[in-house]
């Protein structure tokens, strides 16, 4: 047992890239990037191990690695990761979209078909009254009634 842990003391570069290694496939079931971080620290310490630096050093040198790559380094590759803009789902991404008008909208109401379905559908303007056949585009969605007004 003895061997193990002399092998061990003289090999400890081993212990920290298989630590690597480890967080590295972690962090692709996290998706997080701390475990990266973590993983990039324990790396340094590797490498600090291969140069023959002690064990305390590498220690050290993966701690203060992983704490400036997740406190640096982090942030900007999270704020590039999830920069884009917001994605727009439900009714909110039927707003701005085209469609056409089914059944007479007048004052009280008809039928459009907005994105392969049949929506109920008011005028935004109550005067106005919108024939089959019509283009028109949606205001808004107030609860399963689409609010819409003519395209020209």
């Amino acid at each position: 047992m003895s061997d193990f842990f002399d092998w061990l003391s003289e090999n400890a570069w081993v212990g920290w890239a298989g630590a690597g290694v480890l967080l590295a496939i972690a962090e692709m079931v996290s998706l997080d990037l701390v475990l990266l971080m973590l993983a990039v620290g324990c790396f340094a310490g590797s490498v600090t191990a291969i140069a023959g630096g002690p064990v305390l050093l590498a220690s050290l040198v993966a701690i203060a690695t992983s704490v400036a790559m997740l406190y640096f380094v982090r942030p900007s590759l999270i704020r590039r990761l999830h920069g884009g803009p917001e994605l727009a789902t439900g009714t909110a991404a039927l707003v701005g979209k085209h469609g056409v008008v089914v059944s007479r909208i007048g004052t009280s109401g008809g039928r459009i078909k907005l994105a392969g379905e049949e929506w109920t559908a008011r005028s935004y303007d109550p005067t106005i009254e919108l024939e089959p056949g019509t283009e028109v585009a949606v205001l808004e969605i107030d609860g399963a009634t689409a609010v819409v007004f003519p395209q020209d």
